[in-house]
């Protein structure tokens, strides 16, 4: 969680944002979250009433505080895509909680953020069709799974073969890599995929999940990526969108390096490629 509270300070510390580019997002309708998942789930989790199985497989204690955090994660990723139309990209310093069902959760992920802002946008006619790309290095298995049957959302998932989860779902496009791929392979498969990706889904909103687990450093990662490798990839997705003028929406997802600095220099790259891009 430190992460989190570090990161904005680095981000106005530096000049990459100035204090009135965040803002505070409010917690979500439960009914828009309830579009997305499962009313009976729902309500299990806003009146702690989840059984052991679902708090095991959340990973996180049954607490009040946590469930409140998880439907303002939702908040703003939605405020976020709603302002990602007018401005061209938003961030969410936390979300992209892609191991989230519609029924339930799973590995820290209570409700699936992007997936609920894709569909508010789709049901409020603000999109028509929608590409999620998730980058980072487990594989996104709640939105593969939310998205299996609607054709308006694509689902594109790079990630590590052998990582978690280890049933993985059938995204609409997924690449596996091997364990310590590093920058030249991985940049070069992206590099190479993108251009087809976006040809393919024509999409009107992107949603990118830009977890900096990739990285050689990761406690959870498995792959061998550097940082300069993990900037690299950024600035190829968002000069892509760019190129498209697609508005694009951004969450943080996963980064668990040792070093809590390596951590926030990657997230904070993110930030720096969309200032000199957008």
């Amino acid at each position: 969680m430190e992460k989190y509270d570090l990161l904005p300070k680095q981000l106005m510390y530096e000049g990459t944002c100035d204090r009135e580019d965040f803002f505070s997002p409010k917690a979500l309708n439960e009914d828009i979250v309830k579009v997305v998942h499962q009313k009976s789930y729902v309500n299990r989790l806003k009146h702690m009433n989840l059984n052991r199985s679902e708090v095991r497989k959340i990973g996180f204690p049954n607490s009040k505080q946590l469930v409140e955090r998880e439907f303002v994660i939702a908040g703003g990723t939605v405020e976020g895509a709603m302002k990602s139309l007018e401005k061209g990209i938003s961030f969410n310093i936390a979300g992209g909680t892609h191991h989230a069902y519609s029924t339930h959760g799973e590995a820290f992920c209570m409700l699936n953020d992007q997936a609920i802002a894709a569909r508010y946008l789709l049901d409020n006619q603000k999109a028509k069709k929608v590409l999620i790309i998730d980058l980072d290095v487990h594989q996104g298995n709640g939105t593969a799974k939310i998205f299996q049957k609607e054709d308006r959302v694509f689902t594109f998932s790079m990630h590590g073969q052998k990582n978690y989860p280890f049933r993985k779902e059938q995204s609409d496009w997924d690449i596996a890599l091997e364990d310590n791929t590093g920058d030249d392979i991985y940049l070069n498969i992206l590099n190479e995929t993108l251009p087809k990706l976006f040809e393919k889904v024509d999409p009107d909103f992107v949603f990118y999940l830009s977890g900096v687990d990739v990285v050689g450093t990761d406690r959870l990662g498995r792959l061998g990526m550097s940082l300069e490798g993990c900037k690299q990839r950024d600035e190829q997705v968002l000069k892509f969108c760019h190129k498209h003028s697609l508005p694009v929406q951004c969450s943080m997802g996963g980064g668990y390096s040792k070093d809590i600095k390596v951590i926030i220099e990657a997230h904070a790259n993110t930030y720096r490629v969309a200032q000199q891009i957008f």
